[in-house]
């Protein structure tokens, strides 16, 4: 099944380590390119992050954010190392001594070297876990979105597809008319010359004028392009790329029946299937 490139997904936990959040949002680009933000907390993680976003999606711009707000009984807090406050202490006694003054530092004055006051190591372990965790989640919830917005925009290709089949038909039965009604008009043409003309050079000529109009060939390999289409949209692997290109190989056959026209009702056609492929080219941009 085909996936889309332009997707969103969010998951969130609360639980005792706090609130963590990630969000995955994706837009269509040639190759994958992925931009990571994520809190001091779970810088450690990046290399995961991009390790595991890559090993589940081929293509697309995708922006990966994660927000951490720790619970109180998870934030780190602050201790007092009593052993360095107690020099600090004693070395104030003895330049007081110096002095001859008695006064003993403060408290705070004490708390503001640097040092004094030590913060605590927190085990940020399970919060990686969790992350971990979470991002699956999440990259789970953006590939279904993908697939889900793939399936639809297989199915407006595949209506393109049979209205291009349609414009086809109409050409080929159009055809042995306009050829007979082409050869009618030449001598028509002819047969107003006063001069007597050759007419076996007359047929090679209306063969030859009939081989360059004929597009019995540009139309079966446009049938032919439009069933590959078809089976690639079946296929359950990025196939963004191949679609491009078929795209071109159908663009250039309805070109080449635009060029040969020489009839309004071909002309219509011609434009009406270029229409049709800038459509589904359009939609095609965001297919992986």
């Amino acid at each position: 099944m085909i996936c889309s490139m332009t997707s969103f997904s969010r998951r969130e936990s609360r639980d005792e380590l706090g609130e963590l959040v990630c969000e995955l949002r994706s837009v269509n680009h040639r190759y994958l390119e992925l931009f990571v933000r994520l809190p001091e907390e779970l810088r450690a993680l990046e290399p995961l992050v991009r390790e595991r976003v890559a090993a589940r999606l081929g293509r697309g711009k995708v922006d990966c954010l994660f927000r951490f707000v720790p619970s109180k009984s998870a934030t780190a807090g602050v201790a007092v190392n009593q052993r360095f406050a107690q020099q600090i202490i004693d070395a104030a006694g003895e330049v007081g001594r110096l002095l001859h003054e008695s006064v003993p530092p403060r408290a705070m004055e004490i708390l503001r070297w640097p040092g004094v006051l030590e913060t605590e190591e927190v085990d940020l372990t399970p919060v990686h876990q969790k992350a971990a965790e979470l991002l699956d989640e999440t990259l789970d919830g953006l590939i279904d979105s993908r697939r889900r917005e793939g399936g639809r925009l297989a199915e407006l290709i595949s209506q393109r597809c049979g209205a291009m089949r349609e414009e086809v038909t109409k050409v080929k039965q159009l055809m042995p008319q306009l050829l007979v009604s082409l050869r009618d008009r030449l001598r028509a043409r002819l047969a107003e010359l006063t001069t007597e003309l050759d007419e076996g050079r007359i047929e090679q000529e209306m063969v030859l004028l009939t081989q360059r109009l004929d597009v019995d060939e540009e139309m079966d390999r446009l049938q032919t392009h439009l069933d590959e289409v078809e089976a690639v949209l079946a296929r359950d692997e990025p196939v963004g790329r191949r679609l491009d290109f078929l795209m071109q190989e159908l663009n250039r056959e309805a070109n080449t029946l635009g060029s040969k026209s020489n009839d309004v009702e071909m002309t219509r056609v011609s434009v009406e299937l270029k229409v049709l492929i800038e459509q589904m080219r359009e939609q095609i941009q965001n297919i992986e």
